[in-house]
């Protein structure tokens, strides 16, 4: 980001030569211009079906093979599947059209890790979390149409979970375009939580680890209105913890991928070990946020993938961290 910046202050900066001065041209010359400076590689989608299948297949096993689950509530998952699988190709076909328009406002970047070699002069477009954002939106309100009813309890907090993690794209944008501080950047996620803190009625315990119950003296706590402040601390934790880890082409996308497949065997899990129907219904929940999360996710790391050809920018990682503390709450992960 910081690299964009420079590059753009430059520019500014630099006063016109008569070299620079070129004869107005049409604007799909412009475009075309744009496109051939700046190629975007193809998508690395074999690679990615493979990634897919191994981190997929024991979700699969126990989902059809393992566990018996209620065929009402695996055809919601499966519904949400096919939904997220389509979500996919929109997101690998978005991102170059989305790539060429932040490249026309400058929001680019150069991969210091490749300095000193051609890859390194290489202007790579930025902020491309704000396509897999709006997939991802789009996926998660369609849903609803399948599976919620007007009357259903679960609908005030699926779209309060929608609407925080809306805010917190809005608010990562903001950051990639403004270049937020740091001491600012942990106070933006505790802003986006609002939405799904004023409208959560859940549980307000959480489970003692083990090797702190003869301490506490109990395994299951029950921490009353406080559970809303380790709400928003947790959304701050896990929006900041994929940030923190930005700088390496896929490492952001690569380790949603990996947590995202990780929720989703726990949560099948979850679902085929309880007998309680809200219980399950939780799980579920975090389910049809998690699949659209994990193929939108996919469908970025095609392109993030090393030598990468677009970079995620704050939006994604701020996106990503909301929606994992989100399925965490909400599927009472506690």
């Amino acid at each position: 980001m910081a690299a964009r910046k420079r590059a753009s202050a430059e520019a500014a900066a630099k006063p016109p030569t008569t070299t620079e001065i070129t004869p107005q041209r049409k604007p799909q010359d412009k475009e075309t211009t744009i496109t051939n400076e700046l190629p975007i590689a193809p998508p690395r989608s074999g690679l990615i079906f493979k990634l897919s299948f191994l981190l997929l297949a024991p979700y699969l096993y126990l989902l059809f093979y393992h566990y018996r689950i209620e065929k009402d509530l695996k055809r919601s998952i499966l519904i949400n599947a096919g939904l997220s699988l389509g979500g996919f190709f929109i997101t690998v076909k978005m991102i170059p059209v989305a790539s060429r328009y932040v490249l026309r406002r400058n929001l680019f970047g150069y991969d210091i890790n490749k300095k000193g070699t051609a890859q390194g002069t290489v202007k790579v477009p930025e902020s491309l979390g704000i396509a897999v954002g709006i997939v991802f939106l789009v996926l998660a309100i369609l849903f609803q149409y399948f599976n919620f009813t007007a009357d259903s309890n679960w609908l005030v907090e699926y779209n309060a979970a929608l609407a925080s993690i809306c805010f917190m794209i809005l608010l990562g944008f903001v950051d990639d375009v403004l270049d937020v501080p740091w001491r600012v950047k942990l106070l933006l996620p505790s802003f986006a939580a609002l939405p799904l803190l004023m409208a959560y009625a859940g549980h307000t315990t959480i489970i003692i680890p083990k090797p702190l119950v003869p301490y506490i003296g109990v395994e299951i706590f029950d921490l009353g209105c406080l559970y809303k402040l380790y709400m928003g601390l947790f959304a701050v934790f896990c929006t900041n913890s994929i940030n923190i880890h930005a700088g390496i082409n896929g490492l952001e996308v690569g380790q949603t991928v990996v947590i995202a497949s990780a929720i989703l065997i726990h949560n099948v899990m979850q679902i085929g070990a309880s007998t309680d129907p809200e219980y399950k219904q939780a799980h579920a929940f975090s389910i049809y946020l998690v699949q659209p999360l994990l193929s939108t996710s996919l469908g970025l790391l095609s392109y993030n993938w090393y030598p990468s050809s677009v970079f995620v920018g704050d939006t994604y990682t701020y996106f990503a961290g909301m929606t994992m503390a989100v399925v965490g709450i909400l599927g009472h992960f506690r």
